[in-house]
């Protein structure tokens, strides 16, 4: 499933968010998520937004193979990065409600795919020059924001007053989680990656950095007794097919 230009991005991501609704398969709620990054990310492209926008496509590119991969590999149950396994595995669970579903994702592919594709688009030293677009990429991710907090609401409408209540902030960890703590730590990542020089020190690299985005989803899927009854509690609520709530998010 990878593909070679933005356009095949969106087009394969297309593919798994009519699979998804069509089988009632909540990998959905990512992958229509991502389609709707993507196609902004392809506009902003277009309009020049960037310092190297050819380069920015291929980072697009490489970034969105390691999930297109991720996926590909579970579905035919193949090996693939532990984050992403954790991620999937927990579509099978009616009990993740759309945010949990959606923050997995995030983790695994800004907390481990990000890094490892801004290295690998740029390696060496050649990896500062990308460090504006890389900041870039992250506003324009930072603007969807508000707009995804908006479908959440419209399929969960107490989530709302559950945020207002500042238990676990669900408004704040969403701004928090996706923007400055994984950027962050992406960079850091591609700083650390850049300059490896063998395939067994980058290979030994990744697996250390998948294990810890492993116990951060861990932490997201068991956030303690008091947070997780809460969220069992606002999930009974949580309004909406498997189906209705991908075509939401993709709308």
């Amino acid at each position: 499933m990878s593909a070679n230009t933005i356009g095949e991005v969106i087009s394969n991501l297309d593919a798994i968010v009519l699979d998804s609704a069509a089988n009632s398969d909540r990998c959905g709620y990512f992958a229509a998520l991502y389609k709707k990054v993507t196609i902004v990310v392809s506009k902003k492209i277009q309009a020049r937004y960037f310092d190297d926008n050819q380069r920015m496509e291929r980072l697009d590119v490489v970034f969105a193979n390691r999930y297109l991969d991720a996926y590909s590999e579970y579905k035919a149950n193949q090996k693939c990065s532990k984050s992403w396994q954790i991620a999937f595995d927990a579509t099978l669970n009616w009990q993740p409600m759309v945010i949990d579903q959606l923050f997995l994702g995030m983790n695994a592919h800004i907390g481990l795919d990000l890094g490892i594709a801004a290295a690998t688009v740029a390696p060496g030293n050649q990896l500062h020059s990308i460090q504006s677009d890389f900041i870039k990429i992250n506003q324009v991710l930072s603007e969807l924001v508000d707009e995804v907090k908006a479908d959440l609401y419209s399929m969960w409408p107490l989530s709302k007053s559950i945020a207002q209540l500042h238990i676990g902030s669900i408004e704040q960890a969403v701004a928090d989680f996706s923007m400055s703590l994984a950027r962050d730590a992406a960079w850091k990542l591609a700083l650390d990656y850049s300059i490896l020089d063998t395939e067994e020190a980058k290979t030994n690299c990744i697996e250390l950095r998948d294990e810890s985005v492993v116990r951060f989803s861990q932490k997201l899927l068991n956030p303690g007794s008091a947070l997780k009854l809460l969220k069992a509690s606002a999930r009974l609520f949580e309004t909406g097919s498997v189906k209705t709530k991908i075509e939401r998010l993709n709308d």
